[in-house]
């Protein structure tokens, strides 16, 4: 079995709905998860926010605004010439989800409920695309992800339960060819609707390869795999053929928008491959991602923009042991992660792009010395096989940049990463310059 993924844009109108077929075929047993349609998700969380402001006027007249639409979408999806009924059970989904937004408009409003609006997009795109499946006899099973998707207490998936309830609803329906689900929705440990956050539905997607052991996960979006440079910035990038799990991870991380790096994780640990492919060009071969990868070349260059830089300097770090846990604690108490990070007797300068309890790090950071910070940094990420045996690649890197500040460089942490900070005005020359010595 497979597991297809489409996302936002790929279901973004009836008329894309439609053109799914082109790629999903009936006859082969497959799972495919949906996203919201696109600009949903934007409009739910305004929803949100203006009930969870108590402005019950502004949340209603959005409410409505997002129904119009969707109106809209069941009269050319299943227009009244193909068949009343699916269209009457199309307008019947709409006029159901929309009513319990308006239910929840006039009641308390919670953070609890802001999940379950945040919900309604999937539940909305799966199941109108299920009638416009039958409407056109094609069959299906629309899979609850509500009933097996579970996070536990730290927001961590718990694959072997979605192992333990999906599987009996696959076997139960054995003949059926083709199931959908929706992406990112889930139920947390006390069984309220969540979110897996990170990754959305391509973590959903790669959840449901590993809890399965799927013969492949399709990541459909709309372009043709990940590029070896931001094509945006970078003329003549091209799209690369393969990638190891650790590759990709590092990519991902590193700014290559195409797929969350929390996706690849599932997929790598039980060794699911992970193919990226175009709905706008289906026949594209796009990116196979696994646990085979071109051996001794660089694959690819990302940046990651918004990135702050921490200078702690003292003099009684020198040779003092517990230096770094006491530094690293203060980061974990106020959950901010760490990107890159450098040492030398007397200082450690360290980067981070979640900057929401800066001020509260920084004071207590000074108890340690004097700190320094760097705002509108950039990490440029160098990715490929920089196993210990190779050589050169690092001078190649340096030398493409030479005529660049570089505030740090990381080399050795990863073996598929040289990562360089610099500062953001100096990203687009940084691209371009590695791009013409490495790939051209």
């Amino acid at each position: 079995m497979k597991i297809l993924k489409f996302g936002g844009t790929s279901v973004g109108s009836p008329e894309r709905m439609k053109a799914l077929l082109d790629i999903i075929n009936p006859a082969e047993r497959q799972i495919v998860v949906l996203s919201a349609m696109s600009g949903t998700t934007n409009s739910l969380v305004e929803i949100s926010n203006a009930l969870l402001k108590e402005d019950k006027k502004k949340g209603i007249e959005l409410i409505n605004t997002l129904k119009d639409k969707y109106d809209v979408v069941v009269a050319e999806l299943l227009p009244e010439s193909v068949n009343d009924d699916f269209r009457a059970q199309g307008q019947e989904v709409v006029d159901y989800h929309f009513n319990f937004l308006l239910s929840l408009a006039n009641n308390v409003f919670t953070a609890i409920e802001d999940k379950v609006v945040l919900a309604q997009g999937e539940l909305l795109s799966t199941t109108l695309y299920h009638v416009y499946l039958k409407s056109i006899g094609v069959p299906s099973v629309l899979l609850p992800a509500l009933d097996f998707m579970k996070i536990d207490e730290d927001n961590e998936p718990v694959i072997p339960y979605t192992t333990e309830n999906l599987t009996p609803i696959l076997e139960a329906n054995p003949d059926t060819k083709l199931f959908i689900t929706q992406g990112f929705i889930c139920r947390n440990s006390f069984g309220e609707v969540d979110n897996l956050r990170r990754g959305g539905s391509d973590y959903t997607a790669s959840l449901l390869g590993a809890a399965i052991s799927a013969e492949e996960v399709q990541i459909w979006t709309d372009i043709d795999g990940m590029h070896n440079n931001d094509p945006r910035i970078v003329k003549g990038t091209k799209p690369i053929a393969n990638l190891s799990f650790d590759e990709a991870a590092e990519l991902a991380y590193f700014g290559a928008k195409i797929l969350h790096p929390q996706s690849v994780f599932p997929a790598q640990k039980y060794k699911i491959p992970v193919r990226l492919l175009n709905t706008m060009e289906p026949q594209a071969f796009g990116t196979v991602i696994s646990t085979e990868s071109e051996k001794g070349k660089i694959k690819s260059i990302a940046a990651k923009d918004g990135i702050t830089a921490i200078k702690i300097q003292s003099s009684r770090m020198l040779l003092a042991y517990g230096f770094l846990r006491k530094v690293f604690e203060v980061f974990e108490r106020y959950k901010t992660p760490i990107d890159m990070i450098t040492t030398s007797e007397v200082a450690v300068s360290l980067t981070v792009d979640f900057t929401d309890n800066l001020d509260k790090i920084v004071e207590e950071l000074n108890s340690f010395g004097s700190v320094e910070l760097d705002r509108n940094q950039t990490i440029v990420c160098v990715v490929g096989d920089f196993g210990a045996e190779k050589h050169g690649y690092a001078a190649k890197v340096l030398d493409s940049v030479k005529h660049i500040p570089v505030r740090m460089i990381s080399y050795g942490g990863s073996a598929y990463n040289i990562s360089l900070l610099i500062n953001t005005d100096d990203k687009v020359e940084a691209l371009r310059s590695l791009h013409n010595r490495i790939f051209e």
